[in-house]
């Protein structure tokens, strides 16, 4: 085997010979409109971040009448929804709350 080979010699050894010096021609296909894919508009969410359904019975007076407070928390953690929930029963003049329930919505 010859040490030295040409240019030439040393594109035929990788590439194959070519019978013509020019490059190949690929063909691109052509995409007509019955061959174009539509896509339907989706309905946007109202809210695409995870949320919790807090569930709180809330009264004012200790043997008062109870009420339901339903507030729903912007996250994930269980512990920072219901935190949230008591704040805002507190805003609203409440003294004594219990949770009922925490859901993921």
């Amino acid at each position: 085997m010859k040490d030295n080979l040409s240019e030439e010699e040393m594109r035929q050894a990788l590439f194959g010979t070519q019978s013509n010096g020019a490059a190949p021609v690929i063909e691109t296909p052509q995409v007509t409109a019955d061959q174009q894919h539509v896509s339907k508009a989706r309905p946007a969410h109202a809210s695409r971040s995870p949320k919790l359904r807090v569930t709180l019975c809330v009264r004012s007076e200790f043997e008062g009448s109870a009420e339901t407070l339903v507030y729903d928390a912007s996250t994930l953690s269980r512990l920072v929804a219901e935190q949230e929930a008591k704040s805002e029963a507190k805003k609203r003049k409440f003294k004594y709350f219990e949770l009922v329930s925490i859901e993921s919505i």
